[in-house]
């Protein structure tokens, strides 16, 4: 290639957080688009019903823990179509649902179908007494990635739209300072690291808009003692992981580092937050995935098979090596974490 052919080929390139910004939220869009992300990918919410069964009874808990306001906020963040939103305000007893202000936010237009009562936002709402849920959120508000160059110095990799990738510059500054606390990536060329500043910064905005109550990112996550060493940046089309290329086509993913989000500024004097696993928030609320009594086959053979199909979404939901893995990071404002 020449000078002039490998400049041409660098000015086409940017980081990645600004392609993965264009690619899924500019004009065109992944995002945007009309058929919405279910088309291409099964989240909790799409696998079964009791996913937001679940939810619901988890803002039951931050209800009481409240005192039963009289008025009760419910926000899905990162919505997609507002399946969740719908399916827990179905699920609520009739009492709590009818003091609930159920709230989605979501970039794209508001679908048709909704229920009128659900209110639909682009950004997030100013004050939330309730319950705040960002299901599969945080992995999509896009990060840079840095690569270890051949001198053993982490850089930043800029991708040109079709999925080309180049070295740019040294990571620097709070980027920087970033992976040095939170994955340390040492001198070894190609090892790899997604900068997980950017969501930090907006976990701690939508913790922010929780006057009292609880704030919940369920997500692929990883921490500390067991960050992948060539990061997870990755593709989805129509149910299948792809290359990830910032041209619109693809959802584009990386795993979150839910024990940095976790780690919000002490002066918030907020309590703790909790980091566990989807199989173990889920067990919490009631999902346990055992199968029916036997016994139920012969006396309510009706009964018996959809104990038995509930048993099935149940596993799926908290499966080892599945969705059971997710990370579930719960921070509590003003009151105690209603899942321990």
């Amino acid at each position: 290639m020449t000078d002039e052919a490998t400049r041409e080929t660098a000015d086409d390139a940017r980081g990645w957080r600004a392609a993965t910004e264009a690619a899924l939220y500019g004009p065109g869009g992944f995002y945007r688009r009309p058929e919405g992300p279910a088309a291409h990918f099964r989240t909790s919410v799409h696998a079964s019903r009791l996913f937001a069964d679940a939810v619901a009874r988890l803002l039951c808990r931050v209800d009481e823990a409240l005192g039963h306001p009289g008025a009760l906020d419910f926000v899905d963040m990162g919505a997609g179509r507002g399946e969740l939103v719908a399916g827990v305000l179905a699920a609520l007893p009739a009492d709590v649902a009818a003091r609930t202000r159920p709230c989605a936010v979501e970039v794209a237009d508001r679908p048709p179908g909704l229920p009128d009562r659900i209110t639909w936002l682009t950004e997030l709402p100013r004050t939330v007494t309730g319950l705040l849920f960002a299901n599969e959120w945080l992995d999509n508000v896009p990060v840079d990635v840095a690569e270890v160059d051949p001198a053993g110095a982490p850089r930043l990799v800029h991708v040109r739209r079709d999925g080309l990738e180049l070295l740019g510059e040294r990571v620097s500054g709070e980027d920087a300072d970033w992976l040095a606390r939170w994955w340390p990536l040492g001198g070894e060329p190609g090892l790899r690291a997604e900068i997980g500043l950017p969501r930090d910064r907006a976990w701690a905005d939508a913790v922010a808009c929780v006057r009292e109550g609880l704030a919940v990112a369920v997500d692929y996550a990883h921490t500390a003692a067991g960050r992948p060493p060539f990061g997870t940046l990755t593709g989805f089309r129509e149910g299948r992981a792809t290359l990830p290329v910032p041209d619109g086509s693809c959802d584009i993913t990386a795993h979150v580092a839910l024990d940095a989000c976790a780690a919000l500024d002490p002066g918030h004097g907020l309590p703790d937050a909790l980091v566990c696993t989807q199989r173990e928030a889920l067990r919490a609320l009631g999902l346990t995935g055992a199968r029916p009594s036997l016994a139920l086959a012969s006396t309510h053979p009706a009964a018996y098979v959809r104990a038995l199909a509930s048993a099935g979404e149940a596993a799926e939901l908290t499966a080892a090596g599945g969705l059971g893995d997710f990370g579930w990071l719960l921070q509590p404002v003003g009151i105690a974490n209603p899942l321990t």
